[in-house]
């Protein structure tokens, strides 16, 4: 998968269930996901929708808050798991 079909993926999948403020389609790769409205709860269900669109299983150790601060922190933490299937 490439860079950028991987991040269309992560900002549909955060338009679809992380519940932003802002559209996710339009925010900067290095903008802040919990500025935009990011809750912890909606990022259960944005790891729950990558999970089925990707075909993967986030690891707990990516499980932290670092990891979804950003498209760009989500793209780089994801992209070893996808390229891995």
């Amino acid at each position: 998968m490439s860079v950028d079909s991987l991040t269309t993926t992560i900002r549909d999948a955060l338009a679809e269930a992380g519940r932003l403020k802002v559209d996710a389609h339009q925010i900067g790769a290095d903008a802040d996901l919990y500025s935009a409205g990011l809750t912890s709860h909606a990022t259960v269900n944005v790891v729950l929708e990558l999970e089925d669109t990707l075909d993967i299983e986030i690891p707990d150790e990516l499980l932290v808050k670092s990891t979804f601060a950003s498209v760009g922190a989500l793209q780089a933490a994801l992209s070893p798991l996808v390229d891995q299937r």
